[in-house]
C-alpha cells in the first residue's frame, strides 16, 4: 500500500507538468487564431451581447468583405437575412458562394439550397423549382422534394405533385398515399368545373386506388351522379363512406336527403339517417333529420327528436335547435321569451359551430380538405368544435 502511494506522489509533478503544457498551447492557438480574425468579428460579437443585432450584422458583413474566406459566417449571414425578410440580400450573399470557384462540392450543395429557399421565400417559384430539382439526387434529395410538392401544391399542378409525392415515398419510405388521393380529387374538381364529367371520374378510381379510405372520392363520385340525374346511384356512392370513415356522413347528410327527396321517397331518406344519428351522433345529422321530421310528420314529432337527441348528447347547439322546435308552435304568450332565450344562445354558440385543423388549431366555418393555414391534407375533423369535445 505504501508503495502505491510512494509511485503517486512521483506521477503527481508529471500530471502537472503535462497540464502546464497543454494549457500553453491551447492559449498560444487560441491567441495565433484570434489575431487573424479582425476587429469587426470582435465587434459583431460585443453588437450580439449587448442585444444590437442591427449593429452586429453590419459589423460581419464587414468581415465578410475583409475576409471572404469566411464562408460559414456568409452561410449564417445569408440564413438570417431570409429568416429577417431581407430576401434580395440573402439571394446576393447565396449567389456569391455558389459563384466561388474555391468551394468544395459539399458546400456549393449547400450554398444552392439555401439560394433556392431564398428564391422560395421571394415568390419566385420557377427558379426556386429549377434549383430543387437539381438537388433531387442530392443529400438534400428528401427537402427538396418537399419543398418542391409545396411549389407545385400551390401552382395547382397536381400531376406534378403526384410524381414528387411518389417520389418521397421512394427517398423517406413513408406513405404519402393520402395525400397523393388528394391530388387525384383534385383534377377531378377541374374535370368537373369544365363540364367533363366523363374525364373526372378515372380521376376518382385512381384516387381510390390510391387510398382505398378516401371518402373525399366518394363524396365527388355521389356528386358527379347527382349532376348526371341519377340520385339512386348518387346515394349508393354517399352511402359506401360509412365503411370509410362514418363520422364523414355528416358533411353528406343533407346530400343524401335531397337524393332520396327527389326520388319522393322522403320517409325511407329520414329513416336512413336516423339509423346513422343513433350510430354517430352528430349535429349536422340532427339538423338534417329534424328538417326530414318536419317535413314528413310535423313539428311534434321533430320536437321530440331534438329533445331525445339534447338528452343523449347535451350541447348548446343542441339546445338552440331544441328552441328553434319550441318555436314552431308556440302560443303568442311564450313566443317572445323563447325568442329572447334563443337570441342569448346563439350569441354562445357562434364560436362552437367552426370546424378545426388537427394538426395547427386553425379554425373555420366551412369545412377544408386542405388546411389553408399548415397546408396540411385532410386534417379537419368532420364534426363541429363543440361536439368533437364529445366522446365519439
Amino acid at each position: 500500500m505504501m508503495e502505491i502511494e510512494y509511485w503517486w506522489l512521483l506521477a503527481l509533478p508529471l500530471f502537472f507538468a503535462l497540464g502546464w503544457l497543454a494549457a500553453r498551447v491551447d492559449i498560444r492557438q487560441l491567441l495565433l487564431e484570434s489575431r487573424a480574425l479582425p476587429r469587426s468579428y470582435f465587434k459583431g460579437l460585443n453588437f450580439l451581447l449587448n442585444e444590437q443585432p442591427d449593429k452586429a450584422i453590419e459589423a460581419f458583413i464587414e468581415v465578410v468583405k475583409v475576409d471572404p474566406q469566411t464562408i460559414e459566417l456568409h452561410f449564417a449571414l445569408g440564413g438570417l437575412f431570409r429568416r429577417r425578410g431581407e430576401v434580395e440580400r440573402a439571394i446576393r450573399m447565396h449567389q456569391n458562394l455558389v459563384e466561388r470557384p474555391d468551394l468544395a462540392a459539399e458546400q456549393k450543395l449547400a450554398a444552392l439550397f439555401e439560394l433556392a429557399q431564398d428564391y422560395f421565400k421571394a415568390g419566385l417559384l420557377d427558379r426556386a423549382e429549377e434549383l430543387f430539382a437539381k438537388l433531387e439526387t442530392t443529400a438534400y434529395a428528401e427537402q427538396a422534394l418537399r419543398f418542391l410538392l409545396e411549389i407545385y401544391e400551390q401552382e395547382k399542378d397536381w400531376h406534378k405533385a403526384i410524381v414528387i409525392a411518389g417520389k418521397l415515398e421512394t427517398v423517406t419510405g413513408r406513405s404519402h398515399q393520402k395525400e397523393i388521393a388528394n391530388f387525384c380529387c383534385e383534377l377531378a374538381i377541374n374535370e368537373m368545373m369544365h363540364s367533363r364529367p366523363d374525364s373526372a371520374r378515372p380521376h376518382l378510381a385512381q384516387a381510390l386506388a390510391h387510398h382505398r379510405l378516401c371518402v373525399r372520392a366518394n363524396m365527388l363520385l355521389g356528386d358527379l351522379e347527382a349532376a348526371a340525374g341519377r340520385p339512386e346511384a348518387a346515394t349508393e356512392a354517399w352511402k359506401r363512406i360509412e365503411s370509410q370513415n362514418p363520422h364523414y356522413l355528416a358533411l353528406v347528410a343533407e346530400r343524401l336527403y335531397g337524393a332520396f327527396k327527389q326520388r319522393g321517397m322522403v320517409e325511407a331518406g329520414v329513416n336512413l339517417l336516423r339509423g346513422y344519428l343513433s350510430k354517430y351522433p352528430s349535429l349536422d345529422l340532427v339538423n338534417v333529420v329534424f328538417q326530414g321530421t318536419l317535413e314528413s310528420k310535423g313539428p311534434e314529432p321533430a320536437y321530440q327528436l331534438v329533445r331525445d337527441e339534447l338528452r343523449r348528447m347535451p350541447t348548446l347547439l343542441g339546445l338552440d335547435k331544441l328552441l328553434e322546435a319550441q318555436l314552431l308552435d308556440a302560443p303568442l304568450d311564450r313566443r317572445r321569451d323563447l325568442e329572447l332565450v334563443k337570441q342569448l344562445v346563439n350569441q354562445h354558440t357562434r364560436g362552437l359551430t367552426l370546424y378545426k385543423c388537427d394538426n395547427c388549431g386553425f379554425r373555420a366555418r366551412q369545412y377544408y380538405w386542405h388546411c389553408p393555414a399548415c397546408a396540411a391534407w385532410e386534417t379537419y375533423s368532420p364534426r363541429r368544435t363543440e361536439e368533437a369535445k364529445l366522446p365519439a
